[in-house]
């Protein structure tokens, strides 16, 4: 029996690995997919997310990521432009995750790959194959995706009019450097907003986060409300004005966007996107990942398995006001009528756009 099996191999999932297996724990990694994939979300990592790493043996340098030092608001035809508190970097989940990955191996974990976990069972994970593998502790860092008798449930205002994750990988192109270059963009619009960064390969990562009703006006077809917002949206037309259409716009549904979990049982904790959902205009997902990560081992190395519910309670609590303050950027943003005046007022006062940049991290302990 192993002392802890961690369900996922996304970031969370494999941070939580290197640092139990270099705490001496048996540690099993479960990754349901054959090979390391783009993930839909997190190809930005804050100032702080990049320390996180550093602190793991990922150094900045090898991951080869974009440099990103501003970030640029878009509302119609407003724009504005503010210096980030820290030098940041775009860099794509596959490059990311393959690191982390790694990095858990060399630190003694087992990872294995093709098992898709159904069910967590009185310490006892059930496979989709039938197998039955037993821990003292479970971590579950399944991602953004639902997992079985977990449900999460978003906020109240989102249920009628849920929220989509939309992504399209743009080629990279002279034109695209030229236009982002080091920032990561925000482009504002009526029920949604997309983020854009560069990554390693010099490819623009384009993830949205729309409500459905807005993808229900153009016919249900990710491409053509990309093409419709393109058309009525001039600084996002030009930027998608180089895209690939013949690939596919990948796509995730009702996305609980500021969920939070609050308890658990004894011996399982839970990680990244099962511990809470931030709305991604903070940018600040893949920090929630590590920072839970890391406050979940050191719980577990205090405590053992018993730790778990007090743990559960107090990264709820540190989670409270960055996500209340992700809500509220998030709700203004996507309003038509608030969207604008944001954007002025970040053009006129760059320092509120850095301290709220700096609010919406999460701390581990």
């Amino acid at each position: 029996m192993s002392d802890a099996i961690v369900v996922g191999a996304g970031p969370a999932g494999s941070a939580a690995a290197i640092g139990l297996a270099r705490g001496g724990a048996t540690t099993l990694l479960l990754e349901r997919a054959r090979e390391t994939g783009d993930a839909l979300c997190g190809g930005f990592l804050s100032w702080q997310t990049l320390q996180r790493l550093d602190a793991l043996g990922i150094e900045r340098a090898a991951l080869g990521g974009q440099a990103v030092r501003r970030v640029r608001l878009f509302a119609g035809r407003r724009r504005s432009e503010t210096t980030l508190p820290g030098e940041a970097m775009g860099v794509s989940r596959r490059r990311l995750d393959g690191d982390l990955q790694a990095a858990a191996v060399a630190a003694g974990a087992g990872l294995e790959r093709r098992v898709h976990a159904t069910a967590l069972e009185g310490g006892v994970v059930q496979t989709r194959d039938g197998a039955a593998l037993p821990a003292s502790s479970i971590f579950l860092a399944a991602g953004k995706h639902g997992f079985r008798g977990f449900p999460r449930e978003p906020a109240a205002w989102q249920r009628a009019d849920p929220v989509m994750g939309l992504r399209l990988r743009l080629p990279a192109d002279r034109a695209l450097d030229r236009l982002v270059g080091d920032a990561v963009e925000l482009h504002l619009f009526d029920r949604g907003y997309a983020g854009l960064v560069r990554q390693e390969d010099g490819s623009g990562n384009l993830c949205l986060a729309v409500h459905k009703s807005r993808l229900d006006e153009a016919g249900g077809d990710p491409a053509a409300l990309l093409r419709m917002l393109g058309d009525g949206l001039p600084h996002l037309g030009e930027r998608l004005a180089h895209a690939d259409w013949s690939r596919a716009v990948d796509a995730i549904g009702h996305v609980p966007y500021g969920w939070r979990a609050r308890d658990t049982a004894p011996d399982l904790f839970r990680l990244g996107d099962q511990a809470g959902v931030i709305p991604s205009l903070a940018g600040e997902g893949m920090g929630l990942a590590l920072a839970s990560a890391e406050a979940a081992v050191a719980a577990w190395r205090h405590g053992g398995g018993n730790a778990a519910p007090a743990y559960q309670k107090r990264l709820a609590a540190k989670m409270a006001r960055p996500f209340a303050l992700a809500n509220l950027v998030w709700r203004l943003g996507e309003n038509r009528h608030t969207a604008g005046a944001m954007t002025s007022m970040a053009s006129l006062f760059p320092a509120l756009v850095r301290m709220m940049s700096e609010a919406t991290r999460i701390e581990p302990r």
